[in-house]
């Protein structure tokens, strides 16, 4: 795998993880949409770091939330779905350079069909878990987390 898309994919599970949360959020912290709020939102135990049942409860809930007709399998018109759900239930947020649906989809699906199963989904979330738990404590922390989605957006420049 080259660096850079390692970097790229190393991001990736927070990026899916954070992406189920804003419904949370908008149930328990109206109008609050910070990357720190998501990170929150997932560190479900309040211990200021993510474990791996964490990430992966929180990559449950945005797959779950992004297969709407119930099928198993998330397409690019539901992974589109969920991006603009996710920027309707954060207005206040900052535009910032994001993974696209089409990147997201492309990352995980493993078997090339343009959709994403669960399993295809639970594998690569735990995946990128592994390599954004960078110290290889069993944990994620929000820097860990920053720093992984800021190495992608750098390397998503680049390749451009």
């Amino acid at each position: 795998m080259t660096a850079a898309r390692t970097k790229t994919s190393l991001i990736l599970a927070c990026a899916l993880a954070l992406l189920a949360l804003p419904p949370v959020l908008a149930e328990h912290h109206q109008g609050k949409h910070t990357s720190e709020d998501m990170f929150k939102a997932m560190d479900t135990n309040g211990d200021g770091k993510a474990s791996r049942a964490e990430h992966a409860a929180a990559a449950q809930k945005m797959f779950t939330d992004a297969d709407t007709n119930h099928d198993g399998l998330v397409t690019l018109a539901e992974m589109k779905a969920a991006h603009a759900q996710m920027k309707a239930d954060m207005p206040d947020k900052p535009a910032k350079p994001q993974m696209t649906a089409e990147e997201m989809i492309k990352q995980c699906d493993k078997n090339s069909d343009g959709q994403v199963s669960l399993d295809e989904h639970t594998k690569h979330a735990d995946a990128m878990f592994t390599k954004m738990d960078t110290d290889g404590d069993g944990f994620m922390s929000a820097s860990e987390c920053t720093a992984g989605h800021e190495a992608m957006m750098k390397d998503k420049k680049s390749a451009k």
